[in-house]
């Protein structure tokens, strides 16, 4: 009777933590004013856009997966769509990103704020930016 119990505790203790590995954690933040400086070989850049990042929060977790939410705002007095193409994150190994796909529409000059997934990668994001 014993092996029975200690056999359920044990599934739903590795229960719990395989929920515990998908929870989102935000991620210390890097400095705005440091100066990265990885070699862009491919030229990557995000597609030109009247959109200006305020500020964004990394998150991520055991899994790996990377999110963030970003606060942008429509620097064009007429209306504009946000889409993933818009915005790169550049990674701990010097690569680029595009966020995984969406699509946002902003009204003349509004802010607007979005969570958005940058997937699963091994290295963590160091910034987020936009053509602007």
């Amino acid at each position: 009777m014993k092996k029975y119990i200690v056999l359920a505790l044990m599934v739903f203790s590795s229960a719990i933590q395989a929920e515990d590995t998908e929870v989102l954690n935000v991620d210390r933040s890097v400095a705005n004013n440091i100066n990265l400086s990885f070699p862009n070989d491919n030229n990557i850049k995000p597609k030109s856009g009247d959109f200006e990042i305020v500020n964004y929060v990394l998150m991520s977790n055991e899994m790996g997966e990377r999110w963030s939410v970003i606060t942008l705002t429509n620097l064009s007095s007429g209306n504009r769509d946000l889409e993933q193409d818009h915005l790169m994150a550049l990674f701990a190994d010097g690569s680029r990103k595009s966020p995984l796909q969406y699509k946002l529409n902003f009204k003349g000059k509004e802010t607007q704020s979005i969570t958005v997934s940058f997937g699963e990668y091994k290295f963590p994001i160091l910034s987020i930016y936009s053509s602007n």
